[in-house]
């Protein structure tokens, strides 16, 4: 068996590697962009008199950077053919994903809000896998130009990682519906012009089946966003969401009636492996940089790294790298060959192990560094902070334990759900 990385791909690095160099890296320093990636970050990407949402000129600079790799060729990478896109599967989007994140912080790879010149585009995969017809003619053409999006509006107030005992209900009204209800951590709400609702169609709580997605305007009649929520690392872009009596046509359902849960479970395990790639690569990233500042460092007349103190925790965060690694290309290329719900068990494995993993790194690179460490002047504090959200928003850790248990014991099989397609 071969573990190096295909010669295609890694030729693919040096191009991604080259074309940041001379194009995202010099538009990192134009007009001091670079305050939103030094210690200024927080405060530069935070508008602070609009309730701490993002600020235009954080946002503006990311549309920029994406409208390049878009011209260049990378943004639309994991794309089909037919969309502009290289056809790059599961393996290689981990590969490429934490390749990045080695990189540590800047324009060509922000894991705050899941920008990078090579486009995750969960809504747009979505949307070519489960929409109709009529919707696909309708939003694929604008969503590859970057004009149309949608929010995922799945968690609820008093129900978080339950999606089963959802409260928001859609009752058929004539040729449409009426949902009421409320959703929360509605990520990306302050400029999406729909949220994709999830709401209870048929059947009791508890039920997986019964649940419909909704494509709903955010400018419909009783649709309301509340409070943007503050989190450990702002800006934030996470709304509550407050559907009163809204009311949309048949045409706003997608993937079918009672399969919204199905449906967005399908690239839940995409996601995850990339996202799990990305914490490793983060991980990595705090431990070179250890290893290089023990080097330098030289308390009491001596190099840091001369302390196995210093040694022996990194070792072990390397070894747990170099380890997790392996799974995560394994389980990848499984992805591709055998389908994504042929190895749940292990993409579960990867994203919790991998978040926390990175969350360990994080903190022992900024003990290394001392003070330093500890100050915005070095990014680890930023590392954290954004990772250690992942042990929750990507399903907590917990979840992702149980579900391996359900696996384990028997109590869950390695199949896609009825209505989900594999792949």
């Amino acid at each position: 068996m071969n573990f190096d990385i295909p010669q295609k791909l890694q030729d693919y690095l040096v191009t991604l590697d080259a074309f940041i160099e001379a194009e995202i890296k010099p538009l990192e320093q134009e007009n001091d962009n670079i305050r939103f990636f030094d210690h200024r970050r927080e405060d530069a990407r935070t508008d602070w008199d609009r309730g701490g949402l993002p600020s235009e000129e954080w946002e503006a600079l990311l549309t920029e950077a994406k409208r390049r790799a878009d011209a260049a060729g990378h943004y639309r990478y994991p794309l089909g053919k037919e969309y502009g896109g290289q056809e790059g599967t599961n393996y290689d989007m981990a590969i490429i994903r934490e390749h990045f994140a080695a990189k540590g912080l800047g324009l060509h790879n922000d894991l705050q809000n899941e920008h990078s010149i090579v486009g995750n585009s969960v809504g747009l995969l979505l949307m070519i896998a489960y929409g109709t017809d009529e919707q696909k003619e309708e939003w694929i053409p604008l969503m590859l130009e970057g004009k149309r999006g949608f929010a995922f509006g799945i968690t609820e107030p008093d129900h978080g990682s339950d999606a089963t005992h959802m409260e928001t209900t859609a009752v058929k009204d004539g040729d449409g519906w009426r949902i009421n209800g409320e959703k929360t951590w509605n990520t990306g709400i302050h400029k999406a012009p729909y949220d994709m609702i999830l709401a209870r169609t048929d059947g009791k709580a508890g039920d997986g089946h019964g649940i419909t997605a909704f494509l709903v305007p955010t400018n419909a009649d009783g649709f309301t966003v509340g409070e943007m929520l503050w989190t450990f690392n702002m800006p934030t872009d996470h709304g509550h969401v407050a559907l009163d009596d809204v009311f949309v046509s048949n045409a706003a359902v997608f993937g079918g009636e009672g399969r919204g849960l199905h449906v967005v479970q399908h690239f839940f395990n995409e996601n995850r492996i990339r996202q799990a790639a990305s914490s490793l690569g983060a991980a990595q990233f705090c431990i070179d940089e250890s290893v290089a500042y023990a080097q330098i460092r030289k308390p009491f007349g001596k190099p840091l790294s001369t302390n196995q103190g210093i040694q022996f925790p990194l070792v072990e965060l390397q070894t747990q790298c170099e380890m997790l690694r392996a799974l995560i290309h394994k389980t990848a290329w499984q992805m591709d060959t055998y389908g994504n719900f042929k190895v749940s068990d292990k993409v579960s494995m990867c994203n919790y192990f991998a978040n926390r993993l990175c969350c360990e790194a994080a903190d022992r690179a900024m003990q290394v560094h001392g003070g330093l460490g500890y100050s915005r002047h070095k990014p680890f504090e930023h590392i954290y902070r954004h990772h250690r959200r992942y042990r929750i928003t990507e399903g907590a850790e917990e979840i992702q334990m149980r579900r391996i248990a359900g696996y384990m014991f028997g109590y869950m099989k390695q199949t896609a759900p009825k209505g989900v397609r594999e792949g």
